[in-house]
């Protein structure tokens, strides 16, 4: 199978935050840990991975998701694609560490034609890629999953909303991420309220040709008085820390402005009283036979 990634220059990450700051590649990877958790398992909605099969990981950050299947698929080949060439060299040096053989990690800008051939998979995994998507890039993407996957194989995409919390500081953070995703040309919503991709995920599905489209959600509840409260509060303390530069890029509000709200999240989601859920849609279907 062709890995190789292409001679163009390095395209440009629309990613909010610097995936290869530590902490953020530190964040992604217990991210991949907690929600796969949550969710129930790698594969909750019952997907089965043939002996010998070949999976593939989109914008596959530092390899958590993908090194999970290759732990517990021994005879399935993974195989990470990201647009980070230092968060690629990040995730080889961990599946190096964990002596995983049957993944591997390659650079590769799944907005852009990728470089494998016809029907290489069984199944195609994404999980957050609203995190850098256009509207418009979608379509291609799907387009070329189809390709990707064999007759029968399977895609599989899982993407958000965001959190909800009673907290009002955390609260407007989100509201002004989503606001500057829709500035960005990175958002489905009409009006930049929400994110929006959940609503349109399996139209897209079928739109490009797969079939046997199907829904599976899931929730994890992260209020204070929960085992799950330290983890997903200690994701968001630094995923919003890390995304305040973007939302002064995108004139959501002054530094210091942002900051101060950003204090007062970190501490109103450590009051007694916070509650806090937060929701995820997986939507898969199947390539036609």
């Amino acid at each position: 199978m062709e890995t190789s990634a292409s001679k163009a220059e390095p395209a440009r990450s629309s990613y909010p935050i610097d995936p290869e700051q530590a902490a953020e590649l530190a964040r992604l990877m217990q991210q991949d840990h907690l929600v796969t958790e949550a969710m129930g398992g790698l594969f909750p909605e019952g997907q089965s991975l043939p002996r010998g099969g070949q999976v593939l990981d989109l914008a596959c950050g530092p390899g958590g998701w993908a090194m999970q299947v290759a732990l517990a698929h021994p005879s399935v080949e993974v195989i990470g694609v990201d647009l980070s060439p230092g968060v690629i060299d990040y995730a080889r040096a961990q599946a190096r560490s964990r002596h995983l053989t049957n993944v591997a990690f390659v650079v590769m800008d799944i907005r852009q034609p990728l470089t494998f051939a016809d029907a290489s998979f069984d199944l195609i995994n994404g999980r957050f890629l609203f995190s850098f998507m256009t509207p418009t890039a979608w379509s291609a993407l799907l387009s070329e999953c189809r390709r990707l996957l064999k007759p029968g194989g399977t895609i599989r995409l899982t993407e958000t909303e965001g959190p909800l919390t009673t907290s009002p500081a955390t609260e407007r953070l989100f509201a002004l991420g989503y606001a500057a995703l829709k500035r960005a040309g990175q958002s489905f919503s009409p009006d930049g309220n929400h994110i929006g991709i959940t609503p349109v995920l399996p139209r897209l599905l079928r739109r490009a040709g797969f079939e046997e489209v199907r829904l599976h959600a899931s929730a994890a509840e992260w209020s204070s008085d929960t085992p799950l409260h330290y983890a997903f509060f200690k994701d968001e303390m630094v995923a919003l820390d890390l995304s305040l530069p973007f939302l002064v890029r995108m004139g959501m509000g002054s530094e210091e402005e942002l900051r101060r709200l950003y204090q007062q999240a970190v501490a109103e989601m450590q009051a007694d009283d916070f509650c806090a859920l937060w929701t995820w849609l997986t939507v898969w279907g199947r390539r036609p036979t």
